[in-house]
């Protein structure tokens, strides 16, 4: 049994486990964005023919899936990945008539307001949408009665309440670890706004131990050794649940 083996879980995600994982770990850029996409829309009512925007799409794994899975109409945008980049892999998945690659900076997005459905968001919403400025101004390009959903790194208890980041958090991530709040936190951040109203807010269930699988599974087959997976592995390993987890939240626009 390899670590590449424990990708493949039908029982607990049927619809990622039908994807190839050395596929999926060709796109790596963080934890298994699948299984939190799927985890995500479950909470989401998405039908054939709606226009979503995936924001911060990274290589493109969420986009092949909303388009294959959903028969949705993806924008997929990104602002470190070249769009050339994400449209040859929408193109080799089959998808590319159904994913348009878009090279775009979560705060100056270049559509206009109000087309869209739908905007999904995996392991990449604190890195921009944490501001309290955030939710009102990505909400404008939402049609009223549009749904937002979003998975981002979270935690158990908030970094201000405990006073500290926990070090053997600190050691890996440093100060980027307040932005990593509890599911709590983002519902009062987004309804305090009046212009969504949440409709679901948790941690992912053993989130951590989710990512602790993929990290050892990138560690497996990089072609240099563990090297930058360990860090991450030992630190899901000490915490064994105690803070780390990933905030799931959802809302529709009023």
């Amino acid at each position: 049994m390899t670590a590449l083996d424990d990708l493949v879980r039908p029982a607990r995600y049927p619809r990622s486990s039908a994807y190839d994982p050395a596929w999926l770990l060709r796109l790596d850029m963080g934890p298994h964005p699948l299984w939190l996409l799927e985890n995500l829309v479950g909470d989401l009512e998405l039908r054939p023919g709606m226009r979503v925007l995936d924001l911060g799409s990274g290589k493109g794994a969420t986009s092949v899936f909303l388009a294959r899975e959903f028969g949705v109409r993806v924008v997929a945008a990104d602002w470190w990945v070249d769009a050339g980049e994400a449209a040859a892999v929408f193109a080799e998945a089959g998808v590319g008539g159904q994913v348009e690659a878009v090279r775009a900076e979560a705060h100056t997005l270049p559509f206009e307001e109000e087309s869209f459905d739908a905007i999904v968001s995996i392991d990449a919403f604190e890195y921009f949408g944490t501001a309290d400025g955030y939710l009102p101004y990505l909400v404008r390009f939402l049609r009223p009665g549009g749904q937002l959903g979003m998975a981002t790194p979270g935690m158990t208890r908030e970094v201000r309440d405990m006073g500290a980041i926990p070090p053997h958090i600190k050691k890996v991530v440093g100060w980027e670890a307040i932005a990593w709040h509890t599911a709590p936190w983002w519902r009062f951040q987004w309804e305090i706004t009046e212009l969504v109203t949440v409709t679901s807010a948790r941690l992912q269930e053993d989130g951590w131990h989710d990512w602790l699988l993929w990290a050892r599974a990138c560690a497996e087959v990089a072609p240099d050794g563990p090297g930058p997976h360990q860090p991450v592995i030992d630190m899901l390993t000490e915490d064994d649940g105690e803070f780390l987890s990933f905030a799931l939240v959802t809302a529709r626009k009023l």
